[in-house]
């Protein structure tokens, strides 16, 4: 019998029509929420213009700015070491590999199977006679291809949804990268306070210990009571209590700072060094900045993106499926004849599929996933004021801090003065050893405040350059392959 021909006209007229509407996809097209009411200006920067602003974006190492080499090189081991740094990369390449699952399904699928069986049939469960019943074997081979034309932009819109996932992942791990070197700059910094308050309380002890001495001398010429010999001996103690507590604090400190760069506590130790690094001043920029320089603001917007997405994903489960598939190979019952061209079968043709009923489980993705994206919009804009807030508050503690330290500077100048004054006038016998301790007391608290104040404007500056993102910028998102290989850390 002669053969018939392909008649290939209905798979022509499908790919033609996948081809037509290959342009379409379902959903609506991703827009960048607004923001109902973002200030063209901070608040706390419009009368606050420091001199010589250091550029947070000139290589993104803000941290540089306090001038503090062992900063620098401890700040340098976070991307080695830092676990949690480990954990957002971890993150970042398996919503990279994701996206590389998405892209697939614009790729046909391509199987192959091979099979060899031997079987006998029974003759009692046939009516037809004995002689028909025998062992019987077949062997075959196939090639067998498919590929589900994305007519609705299933495919377009799924891949949409996990490149924006996959950009927030990235922004992730620069989000858990910038909190990371903020932490340990702020951790640092407060250990080299820490340092000069014990060297502030070292020098008390021994001004409280002469304090004793003088004390002793003057009741042993009979010109004090024994009284000022027991008080001195109690300031002297009391000094020296603080000065051991103030160890538990550094010590803390100390293996908060080996956690960051993922070292233990027991194999890091930082030598005591005196407080070198200063306050630096930074630019505020202007609101609108915020959107593309701090990343967690970028990745809450790109998860606006995916949810986005993934309603038109929703969507096209409306909409009929178009499948090509081929399949073509060879079959016969002896192995010498197997890959004979008699034995050659194979099969070609379009299959459309729409679901008509599934009680109701369509439209409850796509209610699910409009509101998965109503709930990111939320969070996104939220994100943003947090942004703002952050931003001001520490642009006031900035400029307040600045203030106080004016003026604690001023009552520090007259404490000590007043303490020297005090003393000799208890030498003179003028006064009582009661005005001396009342004027040291004065005189050690006005220093510790200055201390304290110094760490707060420090840990300031710290935080007002997270808050502004650190010199991150959202552009680096447009080129996700180096993301991972950038600072990758170690493990």
């Amino acid at each position: 019998m002669k053969p018939q021909p392909l008649n290939l006209k209905p798979l022509l007229l499908a790919l033609a029509a996948s081809f037509a509407l290959a342009a379409c996809s379902v959903g609506p097209d991703y827009a960048r929420p607004q923001m109902d009411e973002a200030p063209a200006v901070f608040k706390e920067g419009q009368n606050w213009n420091p001199a010589q602003p250091r550029d947070l974006a000139a290589n993104g190492k803000w941290w540089e700015m306090f001038g503090d080499p062992q900063l620098n090189a401890l700040v340098d081991q976070i991307d080695i070491s830092n676990q949690n740094l480990a954990l957002a990369e971890a993150n970042f390449r398996a919503a990279m590999a994701l996206v590389q699952s998405s892209r697939a399904a614009y790729s046909p699928t391509l199987d192959a199977s091979a099979s060899a069986t031997r079987s006998r049939s029974s003759s009692s469960s046939s009516s037809s006679s004995s002689a028909g019943a025998g062992v019987r074997n077949s062997y075959s081979f196939a090639l067998n291809a498919s590929w589900e034309a994305d007519v609705w932009g299933k495919v377009r819109r799924d891949v949409e949804a996990s490149s924006a996932s996959a950009q927030a992942s990235a922004a992730d791990l620069a989000a858990a990268r910038l909190s990371a070197q903020a932490s340990l700059a702020q951790s640092y910094l407060q250990l080299r306070v820490l340092d000069a308050q014990q060297k502030l309380l070292e020098e008390t002890v021994e001004a409280y210990q002469r304090s004793y001495q003088l004390t002793q001398n003057q009741y042993a010429a009979g010109m004090a009571a024994k009284s000022d010999v027991i008080q001195a001996q109690s300031q002297l103690k009391t000094a020296q209590a603080s000065a051991l507590d103030n160890g538990v604090t550094r010590a803390q400190t100390e293996h908060a700072i080996a956690l960051l760069v993922g070292k233990t506590p027991s194999n890091f130790t930082l030598p005591k060094a005196p407080l070198a690094a200063a306050a630096p001043p930074i630019p505020q920029g202007v609101p609108s900045m915020l959107l593309e320089r701090r990343p967690d603001v970028a990745a809450a917007e790109r998860r606006v993106a995916s949810a986005n997405a993934k309603i038109g994903v929703a969507k096209a489960a409306y909409f009929p499926s178009l499948t090509l598939s081929a399949s073509g190979g060879y079959q016969s019952s002896t192995f010498a004849d197997w890959f004979s061209l008699p034995g050659r079968v194979w099969s070609l043709g379009p299959q459309l599929a729409q679901s008509i009923f599934d009680g109701g489980a369509r439209r409850a993705a796509t209610d699910q996933a409009i509101a998965t994206y109503d709930g990111t919009v939320a969070s996104y804009k939220q994100t943003v004021l947090t942004a703002f807030q952050e931003v001001e508050d520490n642009l006031a503690a900035l400029r307040i801090l600045e203030q106080e330290a004016a003026v604690q500077d001023e009552a520090l100048q007259a404490a000590r003065q007043a303490v020297v004054l005090v003393t000799n006038q208890y030498k003179a016998g003028t006064v009582s050893y009661v005005n001396v301790i009342t004027a040291q007391a004065t005189a050690l608290s006005a220093e510790r405040s200055s201390l304290d104040i110094r760490n707060r404007r420090m840990a300031a500056s710290v935080l007002l350059a997270k808050a502004l993102g650190g010199g991150w910028d959202a552009a680096s998102l447009d080129n996700l392959a180096d993301i991972g290989r950038r600072g990758q850390p170690s493990r």
